[in-house]
């Protein structure tokens, strides 16, 4: 199931550096994107706290998810972005974790390991040698 959020984004624009030649420093092309996760009304509450969790470094101290984007030329082409990565991280950070099934390590693995460490002991052996006076 996916999730879109672009209705429940806030959004605010600067100016940003990169291209966009002598319109840099004169037009607002950066966009920043804002969601609410705590009072967005498209997720459950084990999802928002689920998103809390996974997102907590990208969280800002009100509350807010915050992406910006300013690698366009213009701002509608970065607020398109802004929207396509906040949607690809909400989505994804909904995706559950697979479980890690325990396995045992095969016969032949642990006999290439026993000996391995038999080499590796055998050669200290050599190093450690006798008296050379």
């Amino acid at each position: 199931m996916i999730i879109d959020v672009t209705a429940e984004l806030t959004f605010r624009t600067a100016r940003s550096g990169g291209k966009g030649g002598q319109n840099v420093n004169k037009v607002e092309t950066m966009v920043e994107g804002y969601f609410d996760i705590a009072a967005s009304a498209l997720l459950t509450e084990d999802q928002k706290a689920l998103l809390q969790e996974k997102l907590s470094n990208r969280i800002n101290a009100e509350g807010l998810l915050l992406v910006k984007s300013q690698s366009a030329r213009t701002q509608l082409g970065n607020k398109q972005e802004v929207i396509r990565k906040v949607n690809d991280l909400v989505n994804n950070a909904l995706i559950p974790r697979k479980k890690r099934i325990a396995t045992k390590p095969s016969r032949a693995m642990v006999e290439k390991r026993i000996q391995f460490k038999k080499r590796l002991s055998e050669k200290k052996q050599q190093r450690r040698g006798g008296n050379f006076e």
